[in-house]
């Protein structure tokens, strides 16, 4: 639309005209904002630019060197085989060795083939037990500060060490875990349970200060239509507020896994290490995330393809589960409007 669409038209009855001649009439908006603010309005879309470019260039950068060497490796026998105990390449010993002598014995002295199974197991087993204790305790919570005891002193307790805890470095959650897990029952303690106790202890500020946020979003009129139509504060906090406040729930729960996925130093002390497939939740396992620390600290050939596929492959967990939960936000956000 044009600035003259928007000028006064004359009036075509007899008496009657425009009290400006066209060339005198302007469009109003270009006098009341002033040059200043129109300077101002330039520079802030200029600098709001700059640190779009600044946040998606690394991103960026990023992406493409992690698809650039970790797709590559990521095959159906990188995601279900064993992780190799040999990550160097072939020996000076073994290529010493005449092609008859091992065809004789069957000595193989290739190098491996990348595998990751065990560890994308143990990553999903860790992070699962890991969000079925946090997330469950982390909005029981946040119902309790936001609904129950709002201005309680609990509830001012539990908001204080749950900020506490956001700020407390990982290895610590790590460090605690041991003392109190590890230490006691020896090598037994060593397990994904184990590893998922300190990740739980990571997830569950985030997710009860999410949740307690998503909930105050939820407006008052609900809950006070709740109790017009006869019903307890326990219905209307199961019944209107928290499917209400679903997607955000949905939103901080996924923020915590996502964090707990990419953790490497309390699985360190936690998990074990082992190089097999092991589904249960106790005995020793392996994550992505340990899997890219030791592979990157080897530097060896094949143990950097472990690392740039296992990260590869932690990432595309990642983006599974954001765009899952995605999904489900905008589900159940339908289904409220409808």
């Amino acid at each position: 639309m044009t600035d003259t669409a928007l000028l006064p038209k004359p009036s075509t009855q007899p008496g009657f005209g425009p009290v400006l001649e066209p060339s005198q009439r302007t469009d109003v908006r270009a006098k009341t904002v002033s040059a200043g603010r129109r300077r101002t309005d330039k520079v802030a879309t200029i600098a709001l630019w700059c640190a779009v470019l600044a946040a998606v260039v690394p991103l960026g950068a990023v992406i493409t060197v992690l698809v650039a060497k970790g797709f590559g490796v990521v095959n159906w026998h990188f995601l279900t085989s064993d992780i190799p105990s040999v990550t160097g390449q072939t020996t000076a010993a073994c290529r010493d060795i005449t092609p008859a002598f091992r065809a004789k014995y069957g000595i193989n002295c290739s190098p491996p083939a990348p595998g990751m199974g065990p560890a994308i197991v143990g990553t999903l087993i860790s992070t699962g037990l890991a969000a079925a204790l946090a997330i469950p305790i982390g909005i029981l919570g946040a119902v309790y500060c936001n609904e129950i005891g709002v201005r309680t002193r609990l509830a001012s307790a539990i908001r204080f060490f749950a900020d506490v805890m956001i700020g407390v470095p990982s290895i610590v959650m790590g460090m605690f875990i041991y003392t109190a897990w590890v230490v006691r029952f020896g090598t037994n303690g060593r397990s994904a349970f184990a590893a998922a106790l300190a990740l739980a202890c990571l997830m569950l500020p985030i997710v009860l200060r999410s949740a307690e946020e998503m909930l105050r979003l939820v407006p008052d009129e609900l809950r006070h239509a709740n109790l017009a139509l006869g019903g307890r504060p326990s219905q209307g906090v199961i019944r209107v507020v928290l499917p209400a406040a679903l997607p955000g729930l949905i939103s901080g729960s996924l923020l915590a896994v996502a964090r707990a996925a990419g953790e490497t130093a309390p699985v360190l002390f936690t998990i074990g290490v082992t190089l097999s497939l092991n589904t249960s939740p106790f005995g020793e396992n392996t994550t992505l995330a340990q899997q890219i620390f030791s592979g990157a600290k080897s530097g060896l050939p094949l143990a950097n393809q472990l690392a740039w596929g296992a990260a590869f492959t932690l990432v595309a967990i990642v983006f599974g589960l954001s765009a899952l939960a995605r999904f489900v936000a905008s589900r159940s956000s339908k289904v409220q409007k409808g």
